[in-house]
């Protein structure tokens, strides 16, 4: 009986040591997904497509998307789609329900959200493109919103499409990059917008968004693309290239005036919406200047939802972590207030847009690890 109880016990020690021990481990298994907007949630709603994801001031998540009724058409193509949203306080674990942000009368549609959060004001601002496909088809504008509680309600919509687009590209193929923009170190604005006639081409603000202007400065090639500023106060713009199965990079050091433009070889992609932002900096007191990327990693088809970290300012990349091996398109990247990283992204066809987060550590297979500063 004694040599059991002492057996018993040993065995006991060693399980706790165990599991001490496996709790300090790198977690080697695949990120959960928490649905946030999937096919069948709503009845009625075809599909729902476009993630934007960002973190507002107060740490909560929002995160928005096209609620498509009709079909899982583009804007051009259907006659309701509306701009809805969950929010959560708990670094995505819980979310609220899904709520409504705009939603016109049948007939007129939003789609393409993107976001941008002005740490300075704590305002985070709301862009799409409207049509009226009864009275003006084909014909896009482009609208703001902003909210000053971290994205519970939202201001009358705002027409800035003409501070940021030309009068005579009223009949062009116009549109906000979906996703998110950026606040620079200085306090300015930016975000992208894509004219399918004459390029890409940068928005910006100076004033907290009070007023919009652009820069008339066309960018190729491009399409749907993110823009992020460099350590050294260069802007960078990764951008979608259709039909070339990599992306294509975009660099001014005169603050979007001129540009320099490469093909960036190692960022295989199929010609799809992907996400780039800042992780950390050098110049808010950590180890490494870090941006990460994700996207369908694939040449051809979207599947492979991969993430990438850069250490040198976008100038080469990790081969990447796949999130999903699976169908996925467009993704959303953000940092969570825990300092994960939060990745929203459309997966399996378009009928689920989920929601993952994961650690540096993960991503890096434990080769690195974040120290706040």
């Amino acid at each position: 009986m004694k040599n059991l109880i002492i057996l018993i016990t040993a065995t006991l020690l060693y399980s706790c040591v165990t599991k001490t021990r496996n709790t300090n481990k790198v977690n080697v298994e695949n990120p959960e997904f928490v649905s946030l907007f999937n096919t069948g949630m709503q009845e009625g709603v075809s599909c729902y497509r476009i993630p934007a994801i960002v973190t507002a001031p107060n740490g909560d998540l929002v995160a928005a998307i096209d609620q498509r009724v009709p079909s899982c058409g583009d804007l051009k193509w259907s006659k309701n789609i509306n701009i809805i949203m969950r929010r959560s306080s708990n670094n995505g674990k819980t979310w609220t329900p899904i709520e409504t942000v705009i939603d016109f009368p049948e007939g007129q549609s939003a789609s393409d959200p993107s976001m941008i959060v002005d740490k300075m004001t704590g305002a985070i601002f709301l862009f799409y493109n409207y049509m009226n496909l009864d009275t003006e088809k084909d014909i896009y504008y482009l609208h703001v919103m902003k909210s000053s509680d971290n994205g519970k309600t939202w201001s009358t919509p705002r027409d800035i499409t003409s501070q940021i687009a030309k009068p005579e590209w009223h009949k062009d193929f116009k549109f906000i990059t979906s996703g998110r923009g950026i606040q620079t170190r200085s306090g300015k604005l930016l975000h992208t917008m894509v004219n399918l006639n004459s390029g890409l081409h940068v928005f910006g603000s100076d004033d907290h968004g009070d007023t919009w202007y652009f820069i008339d400065t066309p960018i190729q090639p491009a399409d749907e693309s993110k823009i992020v500023e460099l350590a050294d106060g260069t802007l960078m713009i990764n951008a979608r290239v259709n039909k070339k199965g990599i992306r294509y990079v975009h660099t001014s050091q005169d603050e979007g005036k001129t540009w320099a433009t490469k093909p960036a070889a190692e960022l295989i992609d199929p010609g799809c919406n992907a996400s780039i932002i800042r992780y950390t900096s050098k110049e808010d007191g950590y180890a490494k200047n870090r941006l990460l990327f994700s996207n369908a990693k694939s040449e051809k088809g979207r599947i492979n939802m991969t993430v990438r970290i850069s250490y040198d300012e976008g100038k080469t990349w990790s081969e990447g972590k796949t999130v999903y091996e699976g169908s996925s398109a467009y993704s959303s990247l953000t940092i969570l207030q825990n300092g994960a990283i939060g990745l929203f992204f459309e997966k399996d066809d378009h009928t689920k847009n989920e929601f993952t987060s994961f650690s540096l550590e993960w991503l890096t297979n434990g080769k690195d690890a974040l120290k706040k500063p």
